[in-house]
């Protein structure tokens, strides 16, 4: 053990000494390599471009759901699928040359990735700031974050807030967070159970406030529309979405792959989030007894991966808490247990082989859900990992 961080040290020192260098370059390739992208072919950012014809359609109330960005490459008609408040906070996109907005939203999204590391690190007692660029330099090539650089995906802004809504002790702050991006996008809600099984009573119940908040905005200014999305066009775009392609690492997507239908909502998908949650309450004990005890960040990564398994859909985009998992999982307080490294530098190597864009080749039709038994299976890789996680920190807490 002491020869082997004797060898360790040194490697880290140095990673830390060339963290801004590494960065610097991480940045400037990242940003080269999508733009120049995006300047060739066309065929990038196109959930930017859907939130921008968003915001734009607001000049005509009543549009918003039947405007379309279609795909120069694919020629796919991509409508705006999320809820009017949203358009209402992307309104000021439509102002800009695209171009300018998508080199703006990778910068912000760059800095909503080193902020997420930070936050990782704060709620872990601390960390160095050249760690969390080297961090971030990674993090920039793995699946889920280079899948909102590609899309221009609001993701990593979520996660940022969600993370300081959970760090935050001021209940009307962690609140509203959550309350406003469950208005732009409702994956946030889900810090909600967090916030109940922290007894954080007063800030679980400002986020329901400040969610129905949003929608009231919405349909003040745009009855219209809001009247349309709940619940019509809600429902309706869950119905058309493609929820068996490889790209959808949740329980309804790996089960509809393996029996080659769309599997859900029943009996088969039902028993699977059941099963999951089980494991996930089982998890949440074993990290603490009480809230001055819990870890909290490993506590709220739990909540995170339950609701990416049991939502309808999880694109690998919204699959960006696996970097705070990889920060807790190598840094964290159970850094040194038994299997802590192993799993820490398996999701890494994970997210490094892209294994669900590289089934994505074999998929002709992204609404097909037939496929070789062996290419089904391999797309449970999500969630096979995420089982092995929540298991590991069941026994691993046991025995702590």
């Amino acid at each position: 053990m002491a020869e082997t961080e004797t060898r360790v040290r040194p490697a880290l020192t140095r990673l830390e000494t060339l963290a801004p260098i590494l960065l610097a370059i991480s940045v400037i390739v990242r940003l080269a390599s999508t733009m120049g992208a995006y300047f060739v072919t066309g065929d990038f950012f196109f959930d930017l471009h859907v939130y921008v014809i968003g915001g734009a359609a607001l000049n005509h109330p009543g549009t918003l759901y039947d405007v379309f960005y279609v795909d120069p490459v694919k020629g796919e008609h991509l409508a705006f699928t999320y809820p009017t408040f949203a358009a209402i906070i992307f309104y000021p996109l439509h102002l800009l040359p695209f171009g300018l907005i998508a080199f703006l939203w990778q910068v912000a999204q760059i800095g909503a990735v080193y902020g997420s590391v930070r936050l990782s690190q704060r709620f872990l007692g601390g960390g160095s700031r050249r760690i969390a660029m080297v961090w971030t330099a990674a993090a920039l090539w793995l699946e889920p974050v280079a899948s909102n650089f590609q899309t221009g995906q609001v993701g990593v802004f979520l996660m940022l807030g969600v993370l300081y809504a959970a760090y935050s002790t001021r209940w009307w702050v962690s609140g509203l967070l959550i309350g406003v991006g469950a208005g732009i996008k409702l994956t946030p809600a889900t810090t909600g159970f967090y916030f109940l099984g922290m007894r954080r009573w007063a800030a679980a119940a400002f986020s329901a406030v400040a969610y129905f908040g949003t929608v009231a905005v919405a349909y003040l200014a745009f009855r219209d529309d809001t009247s349309r999305y709940f619940p019509g066009q809600m429902i309706e775009a869950g119905r058309t979405l493609p929820v068996g392609s490889s790209w959808n690492q949740s329980w309804l997507g790996g089960i509809s792959r393996i029996v080659g239908h769309d599997a859900g909502p029943r009996s088969l998908v039902i028993v699977a989030i059941a099963a999951t949650a089980v494991l996930t309450v089982l998890a949440w004990r074993a990290l603490g007894s009480g809230t001055g005890e819990r870890d909290r960040l490993g506590s709220l990564l739990v909540v995170q991966l339950l609701g990416l398994m049991a939502a309808p859909v999880s694109w690998i985009h919204h699959w960006v808490w696996v970097v705070p998992l990889m920060v807790w999982l190598i840094h964290g307080p159970w850094r040194d247990k038994p299997g802590a490294k192993i799993l820490g530098w398996g999701w890494l190597v994970l997210m490094v082989v892209s294994v669900p864009s590289l089934l994505s080749l074999a998929q002709p039709n992204i609404m097909d859900f037939s496929r070789p038994w062996y290419l089904a299976w391999a797309g449970l890789v999500y969630i096979a990992a995420s089982l092995t996680t929540l298991v590991w920190i069941i026994v691993t807490g046991r025995r702590v």
